[in-house]
Formats: structure tokens, C-alpha cells, sequence
């Protein structure tokens, strides 16, 4: 992908490559979709979260959608709702917004393409702190065969440094919804705390696991997770120093970011930002340098995902109240990655 309009800064210390272009142009693989959240892969079959509507929607071919589902249960107000879903061992999971809690559940899969049907709903795990806003919401199985869901802070902050709350932390349990034995905690679901709003997981070829994270009016973050890792929120947003809270990777102005989804492929890590209307790409090798893409070219981005031919697919999330849609709003853009 060609880089036009290049230039350099340093931005909370790490060092920016700005690009205002890119060629080629991405392909729209789909359009006209309402507030979507997260993208899955079930096999070829493209699946996709929409946050108001609790759809799961397969893509086809052509870019048309066909609904496969309609999550009952989903309290769809503020940033609540159908957020992240994931494919496992023939099952869909979905992270939703159901009144006073967030949950998981899982539908097995039946069919493929448009064809594709979900079973009946199995509620692995419940009691994560809802809120009408700072939800979390990204679940994802680690090369451990384990299932990672994101939780907020639900607008209490203290959540974060409490243990024996769900809320502000990364969990970690099995396929069934049970605490592994190896977490970090004796009969604990927390990976890790200390988070304000996690949205996006994604894990290197070493099995290092990454996430996003939404500060509050300073930073936010890129982060290496430790098992049993404290990432310092509420007591420090950004980098704090010493060694009490581990440190981001990387920071930058909340205006320029509000990462969500995140992917990893190539040797690169890509996130994609709401706010900040790019495509971030952070390279594994120097990761406090950045090169951003498409910036302010399709407005706000929701999730990235790698394809199974290669390249990035990337979520556009205009039509949440928050953005301001343009004709064929929402989409799905393509790309090769750079």
C-alpha cells in the first residue's frame, strides 16, 4: 500500500507516521449495515455483531446481509448492547448488554453461508457490570484454546482495582464459561485489571496477547497483558512510571484514538479508532512507533479483523449516534494489508 502525503511527529512519546492517503482504494464488501460492533469468521462466512439491533448478520458473496439471528434478551441503550462475537469449535459466542449485567452466551452453529442458523442460547457467564456506557465487549479464544472477554468499569471506577469485582478487568475462563487453573488467581476469572475499557484483544505469533484501551480525557493505550497484570486505573491513565502499574506500550491523545478492535498479522498490530477516524498500524518489532492510515477518510472505525484470504477487513461505525453517516454507511472496507 502506497503512503502519500508522509510526515513524522512525536506523540506521548512514541514516534507517528502520519498518512493523509492510501492506495489503492479499499473494497466495500458490504454497506448499509446499522451500528455494527464486531466481525467473525465461521469457516468462508463472514459474520457480523449490529449493537442496537442484537442482529448477527452472514455476509454473502454479493455484500448483501442475511439475518442468521436476533440475540434475545439485549438491552441495546447507550454503548450497551450486541457487542463482540466470536467462532469456536462449531459455537458463536456473543458478549451483550441484558439489563444490570453483561453475558455471554454461546449458539451452536448449524449451515454455512446464508444458510447458516444458530441453536438455542447457552448462557456460559453472567454478572459483569453493566452500564450505559464503558461495557467492554471484545471476546476472543487465545492460542490457549481459552475464551478472553473485555469488561469496563460501567462507570465505577473503583471496579478496576477490586478482585472481586468482574468490572474494569480482562477474564479469562474456559469454552464452558469455567475459571481455568492456571489463571492468576486461585478461582478467579481475572487475567488481568486496573482497565478503564478494553475493546480490543488480538495475540502475536509468540502468543503474546495485546489489547486497546479507552483512557478517560488524557490517553490512551496500547498494552503488552501479563498474566495477573495491574494496568493502573483509576490511579493512572497513561504512563505512570515506577513499578507499581505496568506501563502502555504506547499512548496517545484521546482525540486522536479511542482504539477498538484490534488485529495482528504480518508482524504488525492495526487498531482501529473511533474518534480518531484511522487505521492505526503498530509494528511488533518497535511498537512505540505508529503509522496511520485513512485518517479521517471513512469516519469512525469499530473493528479490524484479518480475513481468511489475507487481507483486513475493517468496520466503519457511523451510525451510532455518535458519527456522521455518508452514503452507505455502515460498511465493511477491504483491504490488502500494508
Amino acid at each position: 500500500m502506497a503512503l502519500t502525503g508522509l510526515c513524522a511527529a512525536a506523540l506521548g512519546g512514541a514516534f507517528v507516521q502520519a498518512a493523509h492517503a492510501a492506495d489503492p482504494a479499499p473494497q466495500v464488501v458490504a454497506s448499509g449495515l446499522k451500528a455494527p460492533w464486531s466481525i467473525a469468521f465461521s469457516g468462508d462466512t463472514p459474520l457480523v455483531s449490529e449493537r442496537g439491533t442484537a442482529r448477527i448478520l452472514a455476509l454473502r458473496p454479493d455484500g448483501s446481509a442475511a439475518t442468521v439471528a436476533t440475540i434475545a434478551g439485549v438491552d441495546g441503550r447507550g454503548e450497551g448492547g450486541l457487542l463482540g462475537i466470536a467462532v469456536h469449535a462449531g459455537y458463536l459466542y456473543a458478549y451483550f448488554t441484558a439489563g444490570d449485567e453483561n453475558r455471554i452466551e454461546r449458539f451452536r452453529i448449524d449451515g454455512r453461508g446464508s444458510d447458516l442458523r444458530l441453536g438455542p442460547p447457552q448462557k456460559i457467564f453472567g454478572g459483569i457490570p453493566s452500564a450505559s456506557y464503558h461495557n467492554g465487549g471484545r471476546i476472543a479464544f487465545g492460542p490457549d484454546g481459552m475464551l478472553y472477554a473485555s469488561t469496563g468499569d460501567a462507570g465505577q471506577r473503583s471496579r478496576a482495582q477490586d478482585l472481586n469485582s468482574l468490572g474494569g478487568k480482562i477474564l479469562r475462563m474456559t469454552p464452558e464459561g469455567k475459571p481455568p487453573r492456571d489463571n492468576p488467581f486461585a478461582g478467579s476469572y481475572v487475567y488481568s485489571y486496573g482497565h478503564r475499557n478494553v475493546q480490543g484483544l488480538a495475540w502475536a505469533a509468540d502468543g503474546k496477547l495485546y489489547a486497546s484501551e479507552f483512557g478517560e480525557n488524557t490517553w490512551d493505550e496500547l498494552n503488552l497483558i501479563r498474566p495477573g497484570g495491574n494496568y493502573g486505573w483509576p490511579e493512572v491513565e497513561g504512563k505512570g512510571g515506577g513499578d507499581k502499574f505496568i506501563d502502555p506500550l504506547q499512548q496517545w491523545p484521546t482525540a486522536q484514538a479511542s482504539p477498538s478492535g484490534i488485529a495482528i498479522h504480518g508482524g504488525s498490530i492495526y487498531i482501529a479508532s473511533l474518534r480518531g477516524q484511522r487505521l492505526r498500524k503498530v509494528a511488533l518489532s518497535a511498537p512505540a512507533t505508529a503509522t496511520e492510515l485513512y485518517v479521517g477518510q471513512y469516519g469512525r472505525l469499530r473493528d479490524v479483523a484479518l480475513a481468511p484470504d489475507g487481507r483486513l477487513w475493517i468496520l466503519t461505525n457511523n451510525t451510532d449516534g455518535r458519527g456522521q453517516p455518508r452514503p452507505g454507511d455502515d460498511r465493511i472496507l477491504a483491504v490488502p494489508a500494508p
